[in-house]
């Protein structure tokens, strides 16, 4: 945002019109615009019709199909990238450039080295551009409460953990070319569907140490994994499980923590409410503290709206915001750790991967390929 114009919505535009755009990003800064928070001036697709139907639909002035064009005639505070991710790079890096904060859906790059050159691009100082990421599930009333009676120590120490993100995807989603594919989405479910409940279990427990995992592909013909699994280690000594899937028809999101006094789970598909949440105290802990665990306040779900609220009021204050920087990072890097333990069935420990790793240029090793569909055991018995 110029800093001769603080005090003035933030001139935001939209880049990619697809379905998230319209369903989540689009509605929430028109919500935002009704509370004289910013001003979707622009959006662009390359496909000219989708520009100029969504800039109808949401009553957006201007529509364009090329990125630079908009950068240089609209000069936006705020570029909202709505694209597949092997596009965010350099749409981050142009929009940053051109002086505007970005907030970038997931995954966040397809590769760690495609993430630090986002961030290096943003390393303005204090003030300037800045690049932050869709990870909303942090941003909730109910994760907020959670968050913080666990920093307290309210529930004394983590202990055991698991995170599940068990989806259905059919053939009619891969069917879409950039899906499945590690070029141009980054990965399987443990890149584009788990990493919102594994952002928020990073988010939750803090550091991690190192993890053990497996990846397969069972069913979908994609080059990437369909399936995850992995055991993982934390700083404070707890351990979990994490488990990625698309092919589960009773879909769930969910996470587990037990700890020395209570074991806090969180039960949803898409995104929580408050009652979503539940508190359950070990034997001894008296009832006004129960009471208390359990009295979440005011119930804000977990939405796009409730990040990007939270984002116009850090980039109005100069405050970096959770998901950009380091905040981002860790999640991309805990990815990049899963599949790099799985395909090559070794321990890998945080901060391992970096330039010269083949698993920090490209989330499959530098082996596309890797993941052969395997057979049903009948038939490999042939």
């Amino acid at each position: 945002m110029s800093p001769d114009r603080p005090n003035l919505p933030l001139r935001t535009a939209v880049v990619g019109t697809g379905s998230i755009a319209r369903g989540s990003h689009l509605p929430a800064l028109a919500t935002l615009a009704g509370e004289g928070a910013v001003e979707t001036v622009a959006v662009v697709d390359i496909a000219g019709e989708a520009a100029r139907a969504a800039a109808e639909e949401f009553a957006v002035a201007r529509a364009f199909t090329d990125l630079d064009a908009m950068l240089a005639e609209v000069r936006p505070d705020l570029v909202v990238l709505c694209t597949p991710p092997s596009l965010h790079r350099d749409q981050a890096v142009a929009a940053v450039r051109s002086g505007a904060h970005v907030w970038c859906e997931k995954p966040p790059c397809p590769s760690l080295a495609d993430y630090d050159a986002v961030s290096a691009a943003a390393e303005g100082g204090p003030g300037g551009p800045a690049t932050a990421f869709v990870f909303q599930h942090r941003f909730g009333s109910g994760a907020r409460h959670v968050r913080r009676l666990l920093c307290e120590g309210a529930f004394g120490r983590p202990l055991v953990a698991h995170c599940q993100t068990t989806w259905y995807r059919g053939a009619d989603y891969y069917a879409v070319p950039w899906r499945g594919r590690w070029d141009t989405e980054g990965g399987g479910p443990a890149m584009g569907h788990g990493i919102h409940q594994t952002d928020l279990l990073l988010d939750l427990l803090g550091p991690w140490r190192e993890i053990r995992a497996m990846a397969a592909r069972l069913v979908h013909d994609v080059q990437t994994e369909d399936v995850s699994t992995a055991q993982v280690r934390f700083a404070s000594g707890a351990v979990a499980t994490v488990v990625n899937s698309v092919l589960s028809p009773d879909e769930v999101s969910r996470i587990r923590i037990d700890c020395e006094r209570a074991t806090i789970e969180l039960t949803h598909l898409y995104g929580y409410r408050n009652a979503d949440w539940r508190i359950t105290p070990a034997p001894g802990v008296p009832q006004e503290t129960v009471l208390a665990w359990n009295d979440f306040g005011p119930d804000e779900p977990s939405s796009h709206l409730a990040q990007l609220r939270a984002l116009v009021a850090d980039i109005r204050s100069g405050t970096p915001h959770p998901t950009s920087g380091e905040g981002g990072r860790r999640t991309v890097e805990f990815t990049a750790a899963l599949y790099k333990s799985a395909f090559t069935d070794a321990t890998v420990r945080a901060g391992e991967i970096g330039p010269g790793d083949p698993f920090y240029a490209a989330m499959h090793g530098g082996s596309p390929d890797r993941l052969p569909a395997v057979a049903p055991e009948e038939e490999q018995a042939a």
